[in-house]
Formats: C-alpha cells, structure tokens, sequence
C-alpha cells in the first residue's frame, strides 16, 4: 500500500524517463554539467538499471531550479544549502519568494528597443560605431541576438538624458566618462543602503541559513516595503544638493572674482540705505571720498565692542562701588 504523497508502482512506470543524454537535451545543460552537479550532491541519486543511469521528471525540476538560481548570482555552494534545506523538508517557497522579489524590477521604467537608425539620428545624424560600442558596454543598449540594426534600451529614460545632453554640445566620450563615474558613486549609495537595511531591518530574518519559509515570506513583504525608500531618499537629497551648488556655481560664475564656496555677493556685498541726515553727517565729519569707508569700520567696531560685551559682560553697579570703595 502506497503512503500519502508517495506514487504507487503504476505512477512511477508512467512517469517520464530520460537517459542522461535526453535529459541534458531537454534542461538544455550539458552531459559534464549534469554529472558535476551529481558529483556535487545537487542532484538526487539517479535509479540504477542495468548499465545505464535513469533520470525522472524530478531531476529535470531540479536542474530548472539549479539555473534559475545561477542567473540570480547564486553560487552552487550556496544553492546546495537552499536545496538541502528543501530537500530535509524546511521548505524552499519563501525563500525562493524572497529571491524573486530581491531580482525584481527596482523602477517602474518599462525598456524600450531601438533602431540604430534612430539612434544616429537621435545623436546628430553621423555614424558613431566608438559611441555605440561604449553604450552596449555600460549597458545603455543591449544587442538583441539576431537583429544587427535593433537594440533594447534597459532604461529609456538614462538614454534620454545622454540625448539632450549630447544635444546640448556634450561630447559622447565626455558623457560616458561622467555616467562612468556616477555609477561606481551610486553603487557605493546602494550598497550602504543595503548595509544599513540589512543590520536594522533585515538582520532578524536572516537568523537560518537559510532562511525559515516564514521568515524569508516576511522579509520579502518588507523588501516590497522598502524599495521605493533608496530611490525616494536619493531623489530628495540630489534635489537639495543640486539647489544648494547650482545656486553657488551661478554666484561664482556671476561674479568671476568671488571664490568658489565663500559667501554669495547677496550676503558679501549686500547693500543698505541709511537715512540722508546720517549720510550728511559722516560727510561732513570725515568728507564725501570716505563714508563708505567710514560706515564699514564703525560698523565693525561695534560687531567687535558687542562681542567683546558678550564674552565679558560689564560689571553691575554695585559691585562697581564697591571695587572703588
């Protein structure tokens, strides 16, 4: 008598078989591909018949599940981990759910395809084979096997900006030099975010290796959770920078004997009336060729003589008769 969940001897004859050949054929890895992953305990013990190994639906699964995780960056060792655990009976779906929403899309940006037509004329209507050489290297455009004059484009909307930049009289070298850049500078953002997550948030999920079914489906609620937050934190804080040195490049560039990162002319040069009779006064006292002059140090006389007042503050009456008594 067959126990719950386990094929009687009828289910296992009609069950499909392949021989290692067929198999390799059907997962499309390799025959040395299979047998490493054998030899690595990645695969269960193929039956024996005869001369020849015997190969069922299970391993064909499991071979799926071997190159999906690999095309997630896993490595096999620790695939072997998640598979054990599997196979002992721990569970593998939220864990499994957890990777899936780790590799899911981080923007809502859909990709887009390009025709190389379109985008020389697009980049000022000459032939660029350096340019797009450059682009397909950073991962601007993707080859799409088969189709010389088309590319995917990851991100239309970075592709957009090397436009108009371009546009605006960039050189491409200029540009993807300064996308160069900016990326090793955001991948060091992202990686802190991800540190700083993992330690506050996500630290308590990650107790097992792996991971519990319920506390990777936890986790993997809180990354849907909180990946809008790295691009929300970024964009606010871009925009408060951008204001701040956009602001003070213009002041430099304005006033081209100001240095850069001292006080903008609103604050260094801002102007002040005074009343006529005051002004009439000091021209009298000291002519009209040095008021200003004049103003400026009485001015920062009394700056002085308030901050000297406030560091040693006067001596109250009393206590002044008392000294002289």
């Amino acid at each position: 008598m067959s126990g719950p969940g386990r094929p009687s001897a009828a289910d296992r004859q009609s069950a499909a078989e392949y021989r290692i050949e067929d198999l390799a054929h059907a997962s499309g890895a390799t025959v040395r591909t299979i047998r490493a992953y054998q030899d690595r305990g990645l695969l269960p013990t193929p039956e024996r018949r005869g001369r020849a190994n015997v190969y069922r639906d299970t391993h064909l699964a499991r071979l799926g599940q071997i190159a999906d995780l690999l095309d997630r960056g896993y490595t096999l060792a620790s695939i072997k981990e998640l598979l054990d655990a599997w196979d002992t009976g721990r569970g593998l779906g939220g864990v499994l759910g957890l990777v899936a929403e780790v590799h899911g899309p981080w923007t809502d940006e859909q990709a887009d395809r390009i025709t190389l037509d379109e985008l020389i004329r697009k980049f000022g209507g000459a032939p660029d084979d350096e340019a797009v050489a450059e682009a397909v290297e950073l991962g601007v455009l993707e080859p799409i096997p088969g189709r010389d004059d088309e590319f995917l484009v990851p991100s239309p909307q970075e592709l957009a900006v090397a436009v108009e930049l371009h546009a605006a009289g960039v050189p491409l070298s200029a540009i993807s030099g300064h996308l160069r850049e900016l990326r090793g500078q955001v991948e060091q953002i992202a990686s802190r975010f991800l540190e700083f997550t993992t330690e506050h948030v996500f630290a308590r999920y990650l107790g097992h290796r792996p991971p519990t079914d319920t506390d990777a489906a936890e986790a993997a609620a809180m990354v849907r959770r909180l990946r809008p937050l790295a691009q929300q934190t970024v964009d606010a804080e871009l925009a408060r920078a951008m204001r701040t040195f956009a602001t003070r490049h213009l002041h430099h560039h304005l006033a081209s004997d100001t240095p850069l990162g001292s006080d903008p002319p609103s604050l260094a040069t801002r102007r002040v009336d005074l009343p006529s009779e005051t002004i009439r006064a000091v021209q009298q006292l000291v002519g009209a060729e040095n008021v200003s002059a004049f103003v400026t140090a009485s001015t920062e006389r009394e700056l002085q003589s308030r901050t000297l007042d406030t560091l040693a503050p006067p001596i109250p009456e009393q206590e002044r008769i008392a000294q002289n008594g």
